[in-house]
Formats: C-alpha cells, structure tokens, sequence
C-alpha cells in the first residue's frame, strides 16, 4: 500500500502561485508573457526552485519553439498581410457565400499552421467582417467555419500545434531514459511537415462540411455597422481602427 504524499511547504507555495497565475490568465490583469516572466521571477525568489532552473525551460525547443510563433504572429499583425488576402478573396469568391465561406476557411486554416490558433483568427476577423458587409453576408455565417478551421489548421504543420510541439520534445528525452526497456531502435522526431497529410485531411473534411451542411446549422445574425467594435478588444480597434471606419 502506498503511504499518503504529506502537503509540504514546497507544495502549498507551487498550489498558491498556481491558483495565482490563473487568476492573472482569467482576469487579463497582465499580458500572458509578462505572467510567464513574472513567475520566473517569484519561483526562484520563494525558495521552491533554483535561479539556474527557472531559466533552464528556455533550452528547450519546444519552448523556443512557440516563442517563434509568437513573433511570427505579431509580425504578420504588424505588417498588414490580412488586408491583401481580403482584397484576393473578394477577387476570387465574388458574391458567392459558399466561395467566401471556403476561401476564407482554408486561408485561416493556412496561417494557423504557422501561428498561433487564436491569433490567426483575431488577426483575420476585421478583414472578414470587412468582407461580409460588402457582399451581404452574415458574417455569422463566415466566422463559425473560420474560427472552426483556424483549430484545425494547427494540424497542419508541428509549429501550428503547442501540443504537438511539447510532445515531440518530451518524448525525445523519455525515449533516451528508456532506452534499456525500448531497445535500440532510435528515437525518430516528427519534422516539420510530418503531421500534414492528417491536417490536411482534415481542413478539407471540415470546408466540405459546412459547404454542404452549413445552409442547415450556420446561424443568420445581421450584424449591425457597430457591432464590430464589439467583437474587437482594444488592441485589434487600435490597430484596425483606421481601416474599418474606412471600410
């Protein structure tokens, strides 16, 4: 039988900043990278950890990794991309909703194998409500499959899904310390483009179904001209806002 884990000191300090750190991530008191440095900074100064392990998470790719994604995000935000990709669908889909609908589920998709989920729909929402209102169309209709499609497109490449990226560098170190019950076969490490085949797969199975289905369950808000400053939180009006007062 095994003997009852005692609550330490240790333990009580980890639950309390635990309990603290998500307080901060559901309140937005701070930005969530300025929670991850914060607690760098508090770990090491209570005592729990060592100053050489609350930096030592940065020699991990994994970790590295989805910092990169960070900044490829902002740099995209940054440099007006969404705008081109709006003008190229209206081009190419036309009045058509179905067209919309799939051209701008598919281009989500794309960019979310490369960013964030979330950013990559918070990044294309003012260029879609754009959309949306020059061809009259609900933009309920077009932000359901969007936001669906921006998850899945995670699957497409390793970078696009934190998950995937934690796992492949875990399981690297868990097969170099089980080597002796594993044999000697080699660990071999998801590339790059080693999940796409499934992402693929299963970007193309989501557009098809709302294009055959969606008629049926995508709901037909009208939104009003001022709804969208509602959707958006002070950072996307302040770097949209020009633009959609324009639009």
């Amino acid at each position: 039988m095994i003997p009852p884990v005692e609550m330490t000191t240790d333990m009580m300090i980890v639950f309390g900043f635990l309990i603290f750190v998500t307080i901060l991530f559901v309140f937005e008191v701070v930005r969530v990278d300025m929670v991850g440095l914060l607690m760098m900074v508090f770990l090491p100064l209570s005592g729990v950890i060592e100053a050489s392990q609350a930096i030592s998470g940065l020699s991990s790719n994994a970790v590295v990794s989805i910092i990169a994604v960070i900044i490829i995000g902002e740099g995209l935000d940054k440099t007006g991309v969404m705008n081109i990709f709006a003008r190229h669908i209206i081009k190419f889909a036309g009045k058509s909703e179905m067209r919309i609908m799939a051209l701008v589920a598919s281009t989500v998709a794309f960019i979310s194998s490369f960013m964030q989920n979330i950013g990559a729909a918070a990044l294309f929402l003012p260029a879609t409500s754009r959309i949306c209102r020059q061809v009259n169309v609900p933009v309920s209709r077009i932000l359901i499959p969007m936001g669906f499609c921006a998850v899945i497109g995670g699957c497409l490449t390793l970078v696009g899904s934190s998950p995937l990226i934690l796992l492949n560098d875990l399981m690297a170190s868990w097969w170099s310390n089980n080597q002796s019950v594993l044999g000697d076969k080699p660990f071999e490490a998801f590339g790059l483009f080693s999940v796409t085949p499934i992402g693929i797969a299963l970007v193309i199975t989501a557009i098809l179904y709302f294009l055959v289905f969606g008629k049926f369950i995508l709901p037909k808000v009208k939104s009003k001209p001022d709804d969208l400053s509602c959707l958006l939180n002070d950072d996307l009006e302040c770097t949209y806002g020009e633009e959609i007062h324009s639009a």
